[in-house]
């Protein structure tokens, strides 16, 4: 098989799962970003590099977004939002993140395949997104892809969504947002 094929057959498997998301899930994380006062991201490996693009796309639109473990990561308080990007909902180093903001008094999101882990039972609010975790053992949708990958797309893609929310919301367009894009590069 050719790599279109394979690209075909991802596209297939993310138009599944779109359906399998609840919007009342995505609406609920939307309200608490917009009561946050600021609003920070977490996640290990490929779900992290997802979660800091959501956090830059948040800044773009002007929320005072930041990045967990960055060295320009401000202080996290009571009226403050934390997002942990999960599959598995049990990553050690997130756990601890979580605790830590829970006891502090701000709120805390999961974005998890599994609701029901630590993380996820530990968070305020939890987005469950479809896919398949890295061990792939048969609980969730099957996919061709291996590991992680179609839960880190649809996170990915989920974010891409809520960011649209907030443009509509916001009155803003691209061209509004570009203006606090990065131009020391």
């Amino acid at each position: 098989m050719n790599t279109i094929h394979y690209f075909n057959k991802i596209v297939k498997e993310l138009e599944h799962s779109a359906p399998l998301i609840s919007n009342d899930e995505a609406q609920t994380l939307f309200r608490h970003i917009t009561g946050a006062k600021k609003v920070f991201v977490a996640g290990a490996g490929r779900s992290g590099f997802i979660a800091k693009s959501f956090a830059m796309r948040m800044m773009h639109m002007g929320i005072d977004a930041y990045v967990v473990g960055e060295t320009v990561t401000a202080t996290f308080e009571k009226d403050d939002l934390l997002i942990l990007c999960t599959g598995s909902g049990e990553t050690k180093t997130l756990t601890a993140i979580g605790e830590k903001a829970k006891t502090v008094g701000g709120t805390l999101a999961a974005v998890t395949l599994s609701p029901l882990s630590t993380i996820g039972k530990m968070a305020d609010t939890t987005v469950t997104l479809p896919g398949a975790p890295k061990d792939q053992d048969g609980r969730h949708h099957e996919t061709i892809q291996p590991m992680g990958s179609l839960f880190e797309q649809i996170m990915l893609l989920f974010f891409d969504a809520l960011i649209l929310r907030f443009m509509h919301y916001k009155e803003l367009d691209t061209n509004k947002m570009y203006g606090k894009h990065a131009n020391l590069e």
